[in-house]
């Protein structure tokens, strides 16, 4: 589901540099916005599984028969809802038995949605699912015409401070990778809203319950 930019460049950082990285975001999610139409045509497996610059974020083993491909925004209500409700039991059926590789990507449709994925990016690899799951939980708090305080509050729970916080949010280098990945689906996948779900290829609109989720995995697992 798309949304609207929720804060303005001044209201999202503070400090120079990182009011530059707002007025960069501003400007670069107004172009991805007219791209998000292109593109649709058949997947390449071997390109859908090209990581970006700052790596993969999975779930599972990479052997799995089955992989899935989310790709979300923070500020997305129905991604919310897709990890707090069906992700839960995927991983418990799927993913923790080895029939599942889920990879998960950045698709922020607004600046708030971005600087959450960067605190994400920013925090030890191993709390960057826990900081998805605290942040789409708690996402009502944060995304807001004011976000910075209520994502401060997040972020000190996985150990940043004021400091790191603003240092996270004005790294050109994290956005840059985050961009890469967002632009890549929008023009090579026709990826326009999220959730967008490939699954061993397939393209997969919506926040998807665990049934629909299991009747487009069920076939790959038999013998």
């Amino acid at each position: 589901m798309r949304h609207p930019v929720l804060t303005t460049r001044r209201e999202l950082l503070t400090g120079a540099a990182a009011l530059a990285l707002t007025v960069a975001l501003s400007a670069n999610f107004s172009d991805v916005l007219a791209q998000g139409a292109a593109g649709g045509g058949p997947v390449s497996s071997e390109e859908l599984m090209q990581a970006g610059p700052l790596g993969e974020m999975t779930m599972g083993p990479d052997n799995a028969p089955v992989t899935i491909v989310e790709y979300a925004s923070m500020t997305c209500p129905h991604c919310a809802h897709f990890h707090e409700t069906t992700l839960p039991e995927l991983k418990k059926r799927y993913i923790d038995t080895g029939k599942v590789r889920f990879i998960f990507r950045e698709f922020p449709f607004d600046p708030v949605a971005a600087g959450a994925f960067m605190l994400a990016r920013c925090a030890d690899k191993d709390k960057y699912f826990p900081m998805i799951d605290m942040l789409f939980a708690q996402q009502s708090k944060w995304a807001v015409p004011k976000p910075i305080g209520p994502l401060l509050a997040i972020a000190k729970q996985a150990g940043f401070t004021q400091a790191t916080f603003e240092a996270c949010l004005a790294n050109q280098k994290v956005l840059e990778g985050i961009e890469w990945v967002r632009n890549r689906a929008s023009e090579k996948f026709g990826v326009e809203s999220t959730p967008t779900f490939f699954i061993n290829g397939t393209k997969f609109k919506g926040a998807l319950s665990i049934d629909e989720m299991a009747k487009a995995i069920d076939p790959y697992l038999k013998s």
